[in-house]
């Protein structure tokens, strides 16, 4: 029993899923950006090619 309670009261693990759930949202927002800026980048070439 006294296993039981010290495996209830150990929070090492939740932290560790905490940490992984900012880096998962870090991640997305890194991506989210890299393609919001990359179509825009797309586009300003294409206008550049267009008017040459």
């Amino acid at each position: 029993m006294q296993i039981f309670k010290r495996f209830l009261a150990n929070e090492r693990g939740a932290t560790a899923i905490e940490y992984g759930l900012i880096c998962a949202l870090v991640f997305l927002a890194i991506v989210g950006s890299i393609q919001i800026f990359g179509s825009k980048t797309t586009a300003m070439y294409q206008e550049i090619s267009s008017k040459m």
